[in-house]
């Protein structure tokens, strides 16, 4: 066991203090609607940070309450009315960050924080655009932004100091042949379109990030953190895809137990669940 995040610091300062951090990613398809099973999570798995994305909600609007009745009272939020949304909740303070500009429309799909001050840990909390149905992005607007909001990190992952950083989220994008449940049925499907799984491994590459979900894992083992709401029995026909990523730069990836990563997949058949389930990393530091 390690021991969990300590929040003391002098002069009311957080600052890191712990041997772990434990961070969790979840799409929630809206908070307000599904407050009670981020309760029923947090509870059972008691993860130090809570990233979520698609929020749907305004930030004056978010269930800030029920976060500190949670033991999550250090919130950063970035609402946005009807869609979107992205949120960071954790149990120590957090130091909100610029938010580099990777959505060209202004759109709340980023979110970033710093646990511990300088010298800390830099989370992102990303919700890259799904891309519509189409992967031709000269006819499809919204792949064509998805396909900017990918060159766009890149772009400031390659240039950043990312030792420290964790970058998590709905990243819309299954990278691996076994990230999907076929990899030859969804070659021409968005989200594992060539053009996207190669810019998204050439970003990580370039960031110097690991990826976790697969760091100690045969590169063969299917991993799945979304199923379709249009399967009327989401366990028989297990029709995935690994959407949802936890990323660690080169300072944090060292200590991490390939272990302590879960996919909570039974979180989909919690009642009126999100069609995404919650991914859970713990990092020693």
């Amino acid at each position: 066991m390690h021991p969990p995040l300590d929040a003391a610091g002098a002069g009311g300062q957080a600052r890191c203090m712990t041997a772990s951090l434990k961070i969790a990613s979840w799409n929630i398809n809206s908070v307000r609607l599904r407050i009670g099973l981020v309760g029923r999570f947090v509870d059972q798995h008691g993860p130090d940070v809570l990233c979520l994305q698609e929020i749907k909600c305004e930030t004056g609007v978010f269930p800030v309450q029920a976060f500190r009745d949670m033991g999550l009272p250090h919130l950063v939020i970035a609402g946005q009315k009807g869609w979107h949304g992205v949120a960071i909740a954790a149990r120590v303070p957090l130091e909100e960050l610029p938010v580099p500009e990777f959505c060209r429309h202004g759109e709340a799909r980023v979110a970033a924080a710093r646990i511990g001050g300088e010298g800390g840990i830099t989370i992102h909390n990303l919700y890259v655009p799904a891309g519509g149905d189409e992967p031709d992005r000269s006819a499809n607007p919204k792949f064509d932004h998805k396909l900017d909001f990918v060159a766009r990190m890149d772009a400031h992952y390659a240039a950043a100091d990312t030792s420290r950083t964790v970058v998590t989220g709905d990243l819309n994008i299954a990278p691996g042949e076994h990230d999907v449940w076929s990899h030859k049925d969804l070659l021409n499907v968005v989200s594992h379109t060539p053009v996207e799984t190669t810019a998204l491994e050439a970003l990580r590459q370039r960031g110097r990030f690991a990826d976790l979900a697969r760091v100690g894992r045969p590169a063969t083992e299917k991993l799945y953190s979304w199923w379709s709401y249009r399967s009327a029995d989401w366990t028989r026909n297990d029709r995935g895809r690994r959407l949802d990523h936890i990323w660690a730069g080169e300072a944090l990836a060292p200590g991490f137990d390939p272990a302590t990563f879960q996919i909570v997949r039974d979180a989909r058949s919690w009642e009126k669940p999100s069609d995404h389930v919650p991914v859970v990393a713990r990092l020693s530091l």
